[in-house]
């Protein structure tokens, strides 16, 4: 498979291991895998190579080399993903239509660009550039992620559902634990980045929040469950949907979680691995917000507030990024019940850089933890992911919780 998976050089203590597994996560797909995009809210993945490349080329490279030349003139506008005030750009649900360039010409642009890199910091970077080199990896590592998201839909909607294969990692494993509720005794909690070590910038201020007792499932919903609420009718019971969810349960259809079908009168699910029966003790993934917040009600229950679940998730755990217990890290993003705002104090990069994350926040949710797509050493307590309570190609699911007492 044409892609380039040495990187024999020290920018970074991270560089190298982190660009390699871009292409790790790319080498099992064919050319013409890599060029599809199967609905607007996904990328293709040499759109997801050459952006990554983008943003170092862009943030880094050019305002620290004096008479800088890009790779191609074009490239900016092709690959720039959002940054208004870097320049126009190519109309995101278009990104399918870029056939050219191919696979080996983006490879030959992260080869060019890394070379680039290693001169620049064998020079010295800049002191107010050389935040963006930590920022561009993690960046890197949230497209890896969306990668092998977008690579799933898109295999999806092949009729012979052909599997992707296994990860470059070792995920969780599928069952969960057993149930329970951890308690939350309340009070003023602190939430949100200490400012030690790397965290994006929706993640602080550190800040304080009120919160009433509570209790958090120890344990995410599973598919069995959520067998049991399809069994009950739950997605033909208006009472339990917010308005919005109702509407889109019927314009879509909505009988199940993404992926799930039915055949010879049983459940199917699409994985990477290709097609299985739902693991029962797994957690249930691909749900939108609209369908955790009706089955939250069909059980008695309802989602976390974002300070309830940081309040009580144990750290990271283990370098790779995933603590066993409970699940709270390495199973599925849990949705919570908290819009997608700006903590207090909260304020953005000056700069291009300042689009990353604060001009989002209005109209979608907060999810916690990570999943089973998240590269190991990305997840941590204060990671605030995002996305429009109708998504559902995440790799998204359910923690309940409930009020004390």
């Amino acid at each position: 498979m044409p892609v380039t998976t040495d990187v024999p050089i020290e920018v970074h203590p991270d560089y190298a291991g982190v660009r390699r597994l871009t292409e790790l996560l790319a080498a099992p797909l064919s050319p013409e895998d890599q060029t599809v995009q199967s609905m607007p809210d996904t990328s293709p993945t040499t759109w997801h190579r050459a952006h990554t490349t983008w943003f170092y080329e862009t943030f880094l490279l050019e305002p620290s080399v004096p008479g800088y030349e890009s790779f191609h003139p074009g490239y900016g506008y092709l690959f720039n993903s959002y940054y208004e005030t870097v320049g126009p750009r190519h109309a995101r649900p278009q990104r399918g239509l870029i056939t050219r360039p191919g696979v080996d010409e983006v490879g030959d642009y992260r080869v060019k660009v890394d070379t680039d890199m290693e001169d620049l910091v064998q020079r010295g970077l800049p002191d107010d550039i050389a935040p963006r080199l930590d920022l561009g990896l993690r960046h890197e590592q949230q497209h890896q992620e969306l990668l092998v998201m977008d690579i799933k839909h898109m295999l999806s909607c092949n009729p012979l559902l052909p599997a992707y294969g296994p990860l470059p990692w070792t995920p969780p494993p599928a069952a969960t634990s057993s149930p329970g509720w951890i308690a939350g005794e309340g009070g003023v909690v602190e939430i949100g980045h200490d400012g030690n070590g790397f965290a994006f910038d929706n993640e602080g201020p550190r800040h304080e929040v009120l919160l009433r007792p509570f209790e958090m499932a120890g344990r995410l919903v599973t598919s069995s469950e959520w067998q049991a609420f399809i069994d009950d009718g739950g997605y033909a019971r208006p009472e339990l949907w917010m308005s919005d969810g109702w509407a889109a349960v019927q314009a879509n259809g909505w009988g199940a979680p993404l992926y799930w079908f039915e055949s010879d009168g049983s459940w199917q699910v699409y994985s990477l691995s290709g097609v299985a029966t739902p693991e029962p003790d797994a957690p249930v993934m691909h749900v939108s917000w609209y369908e955790a917040d009706a089955f939250a009600r069909w059980a008695g229950a309802r989602l976390p507030l974002e300070a309830e679940w940081e309040a009580v998730a144990p750290d990271s755990g283990p370098s790779n990024g995933r603590a066993p217990a409970g699940g709270w890290y390495g199973a599925a993003w849990q949705w919570t019940s908290t819009a997608y705002t700006a903590y207090p104090g909260f304020q953005p990069a000056p700069g291009a850089v300042g689009e990353y994350n604060g001009k989002f926040m209005v109209n979608q949710q907060v999810l916690r933890g990570s999943c089973l797509a998240t590269p190991p050493g990305h997840a941590r307590r204060t990671y605030r992911n995002f996305f429009p309570p109708s998504a559902r190609w995440a790799f998204s699911g359910v923690r309940l919780a409930r009020d004390a007492g």
